[in-house]
């Protein structure tokens, strides 16, 4: 299933279906453990794995996340590899060589795992941008499959950032230190700032995977709180529908 873009603030946003999967054995536990006290019942968990494309009004692209990636990413261990992406590019009229910046949410492999491709940038002419406190706290496995690989090309930012069109980048941490989200107008694109339908009727729910689910908790809440009193939208890595209007 596909989905159809929406225009905001004047840019195109195009939910992309990178997979559609349960995780894998390495790392799923009960739902009630995965969410505590936000999820009473343990059926399993279809996850949807989505990225996005934004595309302004002069044709430049940046693409939000990279995905599970290739039979040899680091997601392999636990999730439905090889992702789609490149396939859901062509079908938005977008190619790899076209995007100019990729915002990486956050190093984990279901949202990194296709930055890089056969050891080189999977965007050639792209600059990732990552938080400076994200690749400080990344594993040795990641820094040497993804990180490195990318070399000049990482646009490393301290905090909020812009990039063109209205597109910033929001320090959100918590899920992970360096966890980012992106913001054009009224619209939210959240990467792992919440992951089940429980944490937006109590964004106090914690996850059992958060790095601090304390503050990933907070971060949640100011969000969500922002995002609600504006009456705008978010776009989800992982929820079964792209965008929720809250308010």
């Amino acid at each position: 299933m596909s989905y159809e873009p929406i225009t905001v603030a004047g840019v195109e946003v195009f939910p992309l279906r990178d997979a559609v999967g349960p995780m894998g054995g390495t790392i799923r536990r009960p739902l009630p453990e995965m969410f505590p006290g936000g999820c009473h019942h343990d059926g399993e968990w279809i996850l949807h794995f989505r990225c996005y494309l934004l595309r302004d009004a002069a044709g430049r692209t940046v693409l939000v996340d990279t995905g599970i990636g290739a039979t040899d990413s680091p997601a392999a261990r636990w999730a439905p590899v090889p992702g789609s992406l490149a396939a859901e590019l062509a079908r938005v009229g977008s190619a790899p060589e076209d995007v100019e910046a990729v915002v990486i949410t956050h190093l984990h492999s279901d949202h990194a795992g296709g930055a890089v491709t056969g050891g080189v940038p999977a965007f050639p002419n792209a600059e990732y941008v990552l938080q400076r406190t994200e690749i400080d706290a990344a594993s040795e496995a990641i820094l040497g499959h993804i990180v490195r690989p990318l070399g000049e090309r990482v646009r490393v930012v301290d905090g909020d950032a812009g990039l063109f069109s209205g597109i910033r980048v929001i320090h959100a941490p918590g899920h992970t230190p360096g966890h980012q989200i992106v913001r054009v107008g009224e619209l939210a694109l959240t990467g792992d700032l919440l992951l089940h339908p429980s944490q937006l009727a109590d964004p106090g729910v914690p996850y059992l995977y958060d790095d601090d689910s304390e503050l990933a908790a907070r971060t949640r809440a100011e969000v969500l709180e922002r995002v609600r009193a504006e009456g705008g939208l978010i776009g989800t890595a992982h929820l079964d529908e792209p965008f929720i209007r809250l308010g």
